[in-house]
């Protein structure tokens, strides 16, 4: 066995940290799009 798979840093489900992950993004760029709205809307 390896000695990296003997002792690992997080012992935590790997779903968790993909489904966080994909929060942040989709978030992030959700943020940006609503922004875009914003602006446009004001300028029109």
């Amino acid at each position: 066995m390896n000695d990296f798979e003997k002792d690992v840093q997080s012992k935590g489900n790997d779903f968790v940290d993909a489904l966080k992950g994909f929060n942040y993004s989709f978030g992030f760029f959700a943020i940006i799009f609503i922004i875009g709205i914003v602006i446009q809307q004001i300028m029109s």
